[in-house]
């Protein structure tokens, strides 16, 4: 059976990230949950609730989901289909496992472009020009650093924005730019993800993207602890 091996970062750096990454994904997994409890609270108990409740874990719901996949690609966490790659012997599982990466990272390498062009205009920013690749810059975007979100207050650590492409004006709510600021973040981790993971295929660390199947490894843990 062909399973992937825990992914254990053997340097300091890679422990360090690789904390940091949970860490912050069990914060944002933390803070829905204590946004949404507080909300039902005050809903039933006080009859009141916080109006910008529901909008932030919403936000924060995406930000799991984004960084989820990157790190999903990390660790091999991602489920798939293998029935026809189980057909063919080790050589050939290791081509397929190459094609289906180098498809993977144009996939990725597209999330990012779309991406960057989806969140340059909220940061006063030009998106690229080109359907498919980025020849450049288009000139002329009509900027969004206005738009605001529905209901989330203005935080006072992001004033700075005001000045920097909101022409002064003050924002009463916080700008759109700030949540949607996961998206050529998180893409342009995705696509590091998939090249790591590439280069391990590559290098035979890895025979592909995606995990094993989970209940096939489930059965075989229990019945390794049952002979022990």
């Amino acid at each position: 059976m062909a399973g992937h091996a825990p992914y254990r970062p053997q340097s300091a750096v890679g422990r360090f990230i690789n904390s940091l990454e949970e860490t912050a994904i069990a914060v944002i997994l933390g803070l829905m949950t204590l946004v949404t409890f507080i909300n039902v609270l005050l809903r039933y108990v006080f009859n009141a609730s916080l109006i910008w409740g529901l909008e932030v874990v919403l936000i924060l719901f995406a930000w799991l989901v984004l960084l989820g996949i990157s790190y999903g690609f990390k660790i091999g966490s991602h489920l798939g289909v293998d029935a026809v790659i189980n057909l063919f012997e080790s050589p050939g599982k290791r081509v397929l496992a190459i094609i289906s990466a180098l498809i993977c990272l144009a996939y990725a390498a597209l999330l990012v472009k779309g991406a960057w062009d989806y969140w340059a205009p909220f940061a006063a920013l030009q998106p690229t020009e080109g359907r498919w690749f980025p020849m450049g810059f288009t000139e002329g975007v009509r900027d969004r650093a206005f738009y605001v979100t529905d209901q989330v207050p203005m935080l006072g650590i992001f004033r700075w924005l005001e000045e920097a492409i909101n022409y002064g004006e003050e924002y009463e709510k916080l700008p759109r730019v700030v949540p949607y600021a996961i998206l050529p973040f998180a893409t342009a981790l995705i696509l590091l993800r998939v090249v790591q993971a590439f280069i391990a295929v590559i290098k035979g660390e890895r025979i592909s993207l995606i995990v094993s199947h989970e209940a096939e490894d489930a059965v075989a843990d229990v019945a390794a602890a049952r002979q022990e």
